[in-house]
């Protein structure tokens, strides 16, 4: 197995996916938001070496909530 998939199919590790820039937009309109606002995620996290994100990139990973039942965040990829 790849180290990447290992990385990815860890059971600790949420699902991680790369925004189009249409759904970035779209984003940033509904929430009023802009980058400077947005948490931030190094370049050299395992998880975005893995699915090959780039600087300036937004990711939106989504993670399993015993209380909400499903957690989306965003971050950035700096």
């Amino acid at each position: 197995m790849l180290e990447a998939d290992f990385i990815l199919k860890h059971s600790l590790v949420p699902k991680h996916e790369v925004m189009s820039d249409t759904s970035v937009e779209r984003l940033f309109k509904k929430y009023k938001l802009s980058k400077d606002q947005l948490p931030r995620i190094k370049n050299t996290d395992p998880v975005v070496d893995a699915i090959g994100a780039k600087k300036g990139q937004v990711l939106k990973i989504s993670r399993d909530s015993i209380t909400a039942g499903k957690a989306v965040t965003y971050r950035i990829v700096v």
